[in-house]
Order: C-alpha cells, then structure tokens, then sequence
C-alpha cells in the first residue's frame, strides 16, 4: 500500500480511538450497584444527546407553543448564556427577575429548564458554575471550574472561553494517568474541531494557546517525551491547576458534563481523594511552617497590642 495511504489510514484509526477512549472514561459507573442513565454527549463523552446538547426530558417534550423545537430551545439557552456573560462583563447583578424579563418573558413557568440548559452550557464551553449566590433574590453568580475562590480567571468575556477548553485539557490529562502525549491530544480536540495550526474563530492561534500561554501560566506543562525523538511532546498539569484547582474539582467537571456523580469513575475517584487528602496536608503543613518562621509570633504579637489602642 502506498505510504500517503497508509499514513491517511493510521491518522484516521488514532481519530477513532480517540473518540472511543473518551466514550468510555474508565470505570465509569463500573461498580455502581444501582443502574444509572448512560453518559451524555461531549468531547468526553458518547454522543447521545440531541444536537443542542440537551438531554431529552419529560419537561422539554410538553407541548409548548414557545418552545415547539429543540431549536428554539436552543436559542433560548444560548441567549441567556450571552445575557449573563453581558451582565457578568458589566458588573451588574445576575436575577431571575431580570432573565424573565429580558430573555424569556412568554413562558415564566419554563425558567428551571432553561437556567439548567444555560448552565449546561456555560460548563461544557466556558467552564464556568451559574450558582445561586441569593436564594431570596434568586441572584446568580458566574464561578470559574478552575478557581472556585478566585476571580483572576473571570477578567471578560474574552478569557472566559480559555478556562473551558484548559478544564477539558487538564480532563484529557487526569483520564490519561498524570500525561498524555501531544498528538492524543490533538486527535481530541479535533472531536470539537480545533485544530494544530488552523486559527479557530474563540480561541485563536490554539497551539499557541496551549504550548505557550497555558504553560506561561503554569496551568500546563509542556516536555519533550524521553526516547520518543525531538519532535514528540507531552503535556502534564502545571503547579497552577495543581495548586488552585486539583484532581477532585476537575472530577466534578467530568462528572457534570456526564451528568453524574463523581463516585461513579470508582478509579478517578480514589486518585481525587488521595490528591483532596495530601492538598490538605500541604496547606496544613505551610500553615505550622509559617507560625514558626522567625518574627511570626512577634508580629502576630504586634497585630493583638494593636487591636487593643
């Protein structure tokens, strides 16, 4: 066989076990006793969902003379995406009130479904929670997969979309065992078509993006494979994810985007709670060095003299 064929059909066979291997996330829901709905559509996940990307559900199949297609269904949720990233940009509070005023006032009584749908959605694109913030209000905020605490990675809505594909890289790498060569992930990143060295219309210069920037910024790292030859490259978590996100938190992703529970990935679930276990004890380890660096007990001294004048 010619070698531009056979080097076609090698390509197109690293495609398709690409696509398999992240349908089937190891262990999942292999020792639940109980029988759980199969996973749903993603990069991460096998494409049983409908082409919006929601499950079908008993509330979305009433008839409804304002949502009579997924399409529209569709339309709703993305504009209530783009409504709350607009809000989020502002600085303006997120309500409910607001959303059935402005983006879905003809059919109030479908609020649930379309926040959820919209929740859906800002996680597998952008890798962002809506959580309620104000039960009484009903205010919701925006909070980054990646740093739940923080608010370095929520600048606008241009690095918004960065922190969805850096959530599925670091998921790609956890599945994967700590590493995962170049090329695997490539062959996943084009199930969502992205592609190395073609400028992708939210991303931009991806290879750039995730050689360069993410390892600037210490979310990834970047080496060359051992005995693999120069051009062979590997990417493992960098000391930033490991230090503001961890294996557990990267989990839930996993697991929202199946919708299930962690604990149904028995394998990637202990491997989260060793890391849970030993980041504590890294925390709580810098805690006591710090109280016995030279100086701390003077100053913590210092602060109470001061609290009383």
């Amino acid at each position: 066989m010619p070698r531009g064929r056979k080097s076609k059909l090698r390509a197109r066979e690293r495609r398709f076990q690409a696509r398999s291997e992240m349908r089937r996330i190891p262990d999942a829901h292999a020792s639940t006793t109980e029988e759980r709905e199969t996973p749903s559509s993603s990069p991460l996940c096998s494409s049983n969902r409908s082409q919006d990307g929601e499950r079908p559900s008993t509330s979305w199949a009433q008839p409804s003379t304002s949502y009579s297609s997924s399409t529209q269904r569709g339309d709703i949720a993305i504009s209530l995406v783009q409504f709350m990233l607009r809000k989020y940009n502002k600085r303006e509070p997120i309500t409910k009130e607001d959303i059935l005023k402005h983006v879905i006032p003809q059919d109030k009584e479908n609020f649930p479904n379309v926040l959820k749908k919209a929740s859906e959605l800002m996680v597998l694109a952008f890798g962002i929670d809506v959580k309620e913030i104000d039960t009484i209000r009903h205010c919701y905020a925006l909070v980054s997969i990646l740093n739940p605490n923080g608010d370095e990675i929520m600048n606008g809505e241009a690095i918004m979309p960065k922190s969805g594909l850096l959530v599925t890289i670091l998921c790609v790498i956890f599945i994967k065992g700590s590493c995962a060569n170049e090329e695997y992930i490539w062959e996943v990143l084009s199930v969502i078509g992205i592609y190395a060295g073609v400028d992708h219309f939210i991303y931009g210069n991806v290879k750039k993006l995730i050689t360069k920037d993410f390892v600037s910024e210490g979310y990834l790292e970047y080496r060359r494979v051992p005995y693999r030859g120069s051009s062979c490259y590997q990417f493992l978590w960098g000391p930033r994810a490991q230090f503001e996100t961890g294996k557990m938190r990267v989990l839930e992703f996993l697991a929202k985007v199946h919708d299930t529970v962690p604990s149904a990935f028995p394998s990637l679930y202990q491997d989260a709670l060793r890391d849970e276990q030993e980041r504590t004890q890294a925390k709580f380890t810098s805690m006591i060095l710090i109280g016995l660096m030279p100086g701390a007990q003077s100053n913590h001294n210092c602060s109470n003299f001061s609290n009383y004048h």
